[in-house]
Formats: C-alpha cells, structure tokens, sequence
C-alpha cells in the first residue's frame, strides 16, 4: 500500500513537472468542474456564501487563477501576486485578455511641470475580488456606457458562466443545455463536437439567457462570441506571437459578435451620439491593405498579406467555422496572414479583455506621442525611467515595465520613435 501510494504521489509530480499548459482546460473541461474545487460542501465554516472556498465568487476564482511566487507566465493564470511584482516590476502572465495585477500597478511622474498620477483601476475591468485586494472601481457606478453595477457586483463571473452550462453543438449552434460537454472548446487542439455530444464555449463565456449565480445581476447577453486561441497561449512574445483566432457571428443560433457581446454592458458605446469606434463593421479593402502593408512608423508600404498579423492590433474573422479558425490559431508564427476586406475590427482589436499595461486596457500606450523611444547612441529602446526617455513617454515605468506591457517582444520590430498603433489600420505616420 505504500509503494502505491509513493508510486500515485511520483506520477502526479511528473505531471506537473512536465508542466500545465497542455492540461490548462483540465479542471473545467469545457463545462461544470468539480464541485468541490469551488464549494466546501461539508466545512462547517465556508469563507463565502453559497459554501464558496472564497469569500466572494471572483476570489474564488482566484484561488486557481492566481499563484504567489510565479516567476513568469504559468498556464491558466490570470492574475499576479502583489508580492511578485514590487515596484518597477511588471505583472508576470501574458495571457492574450492581460494580466489583472495592472490593476494594482499606480504611477505618478511630472510632464512639463504637471505631476500626474495613472492610478491602476485605469488599467482594466474591475473585478471585485476582496480575499486578493481587487475592491472594484473607485470611479464609476456602472458599466461606462451602460447600466451594469460596478463595485462588489462585479465579478468574473459577471462575464463567464463559472458552471459552464453553454455549449457548442455539431450543427455550429450554441445551447445552454442538452447534449454533454466532452471537452473545451476554446483550444486549437480540441475535439470537433459530434451527434450527440458537445464542447464547451470559448472561455466559459456567458450567453442569451444568462443567470449569475448569487441573485446578482446578470448581463443580457445576446448569444457567446467565436473565437480559438493555441493550447499554449499565456506566454512571452520575445521570439512568436500569439495569435488568437477571433470570429464572428451574427446574433441567432446561441451566437453573437464580439461587439453586441461587449455591448451587453457597454450599449451606449454602440449607439448615435456615443459610437466612439466602429465596432463589427468589414474593414473594406481600403484598410486591409493598410494593414497588410504597414511595418512600423517610417515604412508604411514594405509588408505583405502572408506576414502582416499583429497581435497587438488582432482583427475579427469574418466567420464561425471553427475548423478554419482551429488553423489559425498559432503560436509560432506559422500563420500570420493579415486581413481580407470582409474582416473585421471589434473592441478585442484595440483593447485586452481584462487588464493591460495602459489606460483603458488598451494595447498600447496611446497617452504619449511615441511609442519607442532611443538611446544615447540611436538605437530603439522602450521608454523607461531607467534609461532616460523623456517622462511623457516613460510615464512612471521602468523600460522592463514597458517592454512587458508589450509582451517582451523585441523593440526593433517597431524601431525608433514608432507611432501609437492606430497607425496599423489608418498609416497617419
């Protein structure tokens, strides 16, 4: 008895050992996980309501979804330890929706004698999550654009279905019960649903008819959004992109586009007199070919369809067949065609779903004029407060910092004094 228990013990180290990344849909497989990973069902002393291991929905989400002592990206996690990201120290993950710990991360510098403070509720959504110290957002009482509580209210199950109830079926369609969850359905690597059987959403996204556990408020959400990401996705991007196949459906069928999805919460963005940016609209071939063409600030004209792609500005494809999606979901650059003129731009190509390095969760620092800076000999460097770049560009990070914010990628992809990123579809450097 224990040889086999010292013969379970090794195999569930070599398991880790041999690392999460393949396993990171393990716990939820695509549907309701484990019960008792969330609830305590016999503790006489649960922390949250609901038997809850936390002491609110989005901790105990937490619980899983973030680690102190990571020391780099670490597969599912989403979420950065305050202890592992001292001052001057970037966040760790590099999951393709950001890493929650921007949010704790406040700068405060002097541009032309004005001191201003970036606080970092500014940085992303605001979860609530009171046993990790995310107490929501100071600045708003609902949703910008919409009616949505902020405050306790929102929680990362305000936006993902923590029982995993939506599925998608063989036909392409989206139910909310039915046939059974086999597997993820968010991943290049998985299972095709078949007669019968089904694969969960993308990222346990909520859909039409949503019901929030808690007798909290639940977003109308007109169906789930399409989109495939690479089995192996919160990584550095010093060396390959990570690409994130995203689709997009019109609202029937259980589906819906990206843009009607955020809009559940953020309507008034969608509507006259508000509609900041044109959401799901096809670029056209005017600006595809922009894109396509665009290298960075300085050439503008030297890049071609089959190497174009940028994660940092991530365009809509213009379908939901997941067979062509599951294609093009790389992460080593073996697929980086850029878009067609019946492609789309949606709130993913500018923003990160949870949290970024910049205001806004934008991609990229919009507050500055450059991007890129250079050093005392000419050479591109990311601005920081290490390294002299003037404080408009560096705005309180160190170069380390800015670089992460970036995904590590190497600066000379942009080269010296690169433009903000809107210049990817609208080449106004």
């Amino acid at each position: 008895m224990k040889r086999l228990r010292l013969i379970l013990i090794f195999m569930a180290s070599a398991l880790i050992a041999i690392g999460l990344a393949g396993m990171a849909y393990a716990f939820h497989s695509g549907g309701v996980a484990e019960c008792g990973g969330c609830h305590s069902m016999h503790s006489p002393n649960p922390r949250g309501s609901f038997l809850l291991i936390g002491s609110d929905q989005s901790s105990t989400c937490l619980n899983c979804h973030q680690h102190a002592g990571d020391t780099g990206p670490t597969s599912y996690h989403i979420s950065t330890a305050e202890a592992d990201m001292p001052s001057g120290t970037p966040p760790k993950q590099r999951t393709p929706g950001g890493d929650f710990g921007w949010l704790k991360k406040t700068y405060i510098f002097t541009v032309r004698g004005n001191q201003i403070t970036e606080n970092g509720e500014t940085h992303g959504h605001n979860i609530y999550a009171n046993d990790y110290g995310y107490g929501g957002d100071s600045r708003y009482s609902q949703s910008p654009g919409g009616t949505y509580p902020a405050g306790p209210a929102f929680q990362c199950v305000s936006c993902h279905d923590p029982h995993g109830k939506y599925r998608r079926l063989a036909d392409g369609s989206i139910a909310k019960a039915g046939a059974p969850i086999i597997a993820s359905g968010s991943y290049d690597n998985s299972p095709d649903p078949s007669d019968g059987k089904a694969v969960g959403v993308y990222r346990l996204l909520a859909g039409a008819n949503y019901n929030r556990p808690g007798q909290l408020p639940s977003p109308s959400f007109p169906g789930v959004p399409v989109a495939v990401a690479p089995s192996t996705y919160n990584r550095p991007e010093s060396s390959t992109q990570t690409r994130v196949a995203y689709g997009h459906s019109s609202t029937g069928n259980g589906r819906t586009s990206w843009g009607q999805w955020c809009g559940a919460c953020h309507g008034a963005m969608h509507s006259d007199g508000h509609y900041v940016h044109p959401v799901d609209e096809i670029l056209g071939s005017g600006i595809a070919n922009i894109y396509n063409q665009y290298v960075n600030s300085g050439n503008t004209t030297g890049g071609s369809s089959t190497t174009s792609f940028l994660s940092l500005v991530p365009f809509i494809e213009n379908t939901y067949d997941y067979t062509i999606l599951k294609s093009h979901a790389k992460n080593n650059d073996s697929y980086l065609n850029g878009p067609s003129s019946n492609d789309r731009v949606s709130c993913l190509t500018c923003h990160r779903a949870h949290a970024s390095g910049w205001p806004e969760m934008l991609r990229w620092n919009m507050e500055g004029e450059f991007m890129t800076y250079v050093d005392g000999s000419g050479n591109p460097v990311w601005p920081g407060t290490d390294n002299g770049a003037p404080a408009q560009f560096a705005r309180g990070r160190t170069s380390t910092e800015t670089a992460a914010a970036y995904y590590d990628r190497p600066v000379t992809i942009f080269g010296a004094y690169q433009r903000v990123l809107c210049n990817k579809c609208h080449a106004q450097d």
